[in-house]
C-alpha cells in the first residue's frame, strides 16, 4: 500500500493522550492557591504554546509577579504528578500509531510540553519501544505557532517538511505545523472549537479514527492511480 506521506508527526497532549484533563487540573489549582480567576476564555488562548510563551502571556494578562521560570517549575512538578495515574490514551492513538509503524513510514512526537512530560506520557502508555523518535520545544528557537519544533523533528527524520503530515488539536499547534509547510489533521480537543481549528487547516476530522479512515482511503486511491499507469 502506498502511504501519502513520507512521514508522520505527532502532536501530544491532546492529540494522542488525553492529557489536557491533567494539564488543566494542575493550572486551575495552581492558579486559584495564587488567587487568579483563570478561565476557559483565557485558557484557550494560550493552548498548545511552549511554557515559556505560556506564563509570559498570562503573566502579561494577570500581572503577576512570579518569575517565568519558576511557574513553569511549579506547573511541570504538579503535572508530573498526575500524569502516571490520569492520562489515558485517546481512542484510536494507538491503532494509528501502529498503521504507520507496519507501514514503515517515519514518524514523531513534536511536543510543547517539556521532555519530561513526554517521557513521562510515554511511559504511562508503555510506548517506549512504539514511539522513539519524541521532540520538545524547549530544544529550538520558539514554540508553537512557530514552526520550529516541526521542522526540527522533520530534519531529525531527514524529511522534507512538505512530505510530512502533522496531526494537531490546538490552534496554535495547527499554525506550527501549517507554518512549517505540513499537511495539518486538526482532531479538536474538547478545549478546541472547530471553527477555530477549521480557520487554519481545511483537514478537519473528529477523531484519530476517522484520520486514519482517511489516510487509508488515500492510500488505497494512490495505489490504485499507480497501478492505472
Amino acid at each position: 500500500m502506498t502511504f501519502p506521506y513520507e512521514a508522520v508527526i505527532f502532536d501530544m497532549d491532546g492529540t494522542l493522550v488525553d492529557s489536557e484533563v491533567v494539564w488543566e487540573a494542575a493550572e486551575y489549582a495552581m492558579f486559584e492557591e495564587l488567587g487568579v480567576k483563570y478561565t476557559d476564555e483565557v485558557r484557550e488562548q494560550v493552548i498548545g504554546l511552549r511554557l515559556d510563551a505560556f506564563f509570559q502571556r498570562l503573566k502579561d494578562i494577570f500581572n503577576l509577579t512570579h518569575s517565568v521560570q519558576d511557574l513553569t517549575d511549579e506547573l511541570t512538578r504538579r503535572v508530573l504528578e498526575l500524569l502516571p495515574t490520569q492520562t489515558v490514551a485517546k481512542p484510536g492513538a494507538i491503532e494509528i500509531i501502529k498503521y504507520v509503524s507496519d507501514l514503515g513510514v517515519p514518524y514523531a512526537i513534536a511536543s510543547s510540553s517539556p521532555m519530561a512530560v513526554i517521557e513521562a506520557v510515554v511511559i504511562s502508555q508503555q510506548w517506549q519501544d512504539v514511539i522513539r523518535h519524541l521532540y520538545t520545544a524547549n530544544d529550538v528557537g520558539q514554540g508553537k505557532p512557530a514552526p520550529d519544533v516541526y521542522l526540527h523533528a522533520a530534519e531529525k527524520l531527514g524529511v522534507n517538511p512538505v512530505r510530512c503530515m502533522a496531526i494537531e488539536d490546538s490552534v496554535n499547534g495547527a499554525k506550527a505545523a501549517v507554518a512549517a509547510g505540513m499537511a495539518c489533521y486538526g482532531v479538536p480537543d474538547y478545549h478546541t472549537r472547530h471553527d477555530r481549528i477549521a480557520a487554519v487547516t481545511p483537514l478537519v476530522f473528529s477523531s484519530l479514527h476517522e484520520v486514519m479512515a482517511e489516510l487509508q482511503k488515500m492510500a488505497v486511491s494512490e495505489s490504485s492511480r499507480r497501478d492505472h499507469f
